[in-house]
């Protein structure tokens, strides 16, 4: 070992001995970004003749000390790997079906850990349900405070995570559609260009709602994906995190060939 690799070790001992303490005297909180998961869980809705939709979550007690286990309780569940809060593998799109490290056994467990960069448009989706991201509004967000740097994720903020507990204020579908805030084509490109490790929203889904219409359809999931980046959707309490500074943990289940995951999206933030 080079006397560079020695500091280098010692450097990241002390990174993290710091971080431990933090952690311990509240310097450093940590937020919930994971919405409740279970039988009232909005779940996305698609036209019949696109594809069949994923069941409603069921959960089945087992036993709770009872004759099917006196000393304990668990449950089975039902649920789909794009319920709730949830990671998108790469093998979830076709244009990312051949990445041979695309699913949730696969992937780099170092991806599950990187800074985030929160980009509020909460007051722009407030007054228009269809708000879409461009590359323009990101620019201008990195003059104020500071590049998206290779490895980290970009996050949009809606605050749609309020209507979580009501699927049909949740998923907003009119006679026209799906309105549900999102991110243009040209964005993605961009940010995807930037290096990042991948892309978040607090709706339904990684994509607007109208996006099926869209002249690449479905961009998010279909620029990200070709690429060999992820997806998170349905997270909460954005509003909770900085606009840079904050670490995201969200590591999906290790699900055997899964295209995507439920997590417990966790974000380490300075306390205020």
């Amino acid at each position: 070992m080079t006397a560079s690799d020695t500091l280098a070790k010692a450097t990241a001992t002390d990174t993290l001995a710091n971080l431990a303490g933090s952690l311990l005297d509240g310097s450093v909180k940590v937020v919930d970004c994971a919405a409740p998961l279970g039988p009232d869980t909005p779940l996305l809705k698609l036209p019949p003749e696109l594809a069949v939709d994923t069941p409603k979550i069921e959960v089945h007690e087992i036993s709770r000390y009872d004759n099917n286990g006196p000393f304990w309780a668990w449950n089975w569940l039902k649920l789909g790997e794009h319920s709730g809060t949830h990671f998108d593998a790469p093998q979830h799109w076709v244009t990312g079906k051949d990445y041979p490290d695309g699913t949730t056994d696969t992937i780099n467990p170092q991806a599950f850990v990187a800074p985030v960069n929160v980009i509020d448009c909460s007051k722009e989706s407030a007054g228009d349900n269809d708000f879409l991201l461009t590359t323009e509004r990101v620019k201008a967000w990195e003059a104020e405070h500071g590049e998206i740097r290779e490895g980290e994720w970009v996050l949009m903020r809606t605050d749609w995570d309020q209507f979580n507990t009501d699927e049909d204020k949740f998923l907003n579908t009119t006679e026209t559609g799906p309105h549900t805030p999102g991110v243009t084509a040209e964005c993605i490109e961009y940010l995807i260009g930037k290096g990042i490790i991948g892309w978040g929203t607090q709706c339904i889904g990684t994509d607007a709602g109208m996006a099926a219409t869209f002249e690449i359809p479905f961009p998010a999931h279909n620029l990200l994906h070709k690429h060999n980046r992820y997806g998170l959707a349905s997270l909460t309490n954005l509003d909770l995190l900085p606009a840079k500074g904050a670490i995201l943990i969200a590591n999906p289940l290790k699900i055997v060939k899964g295209t995507g995951s439920p997590v417990r999206a966790l974000a380490l933030v300075p306390a205020a």
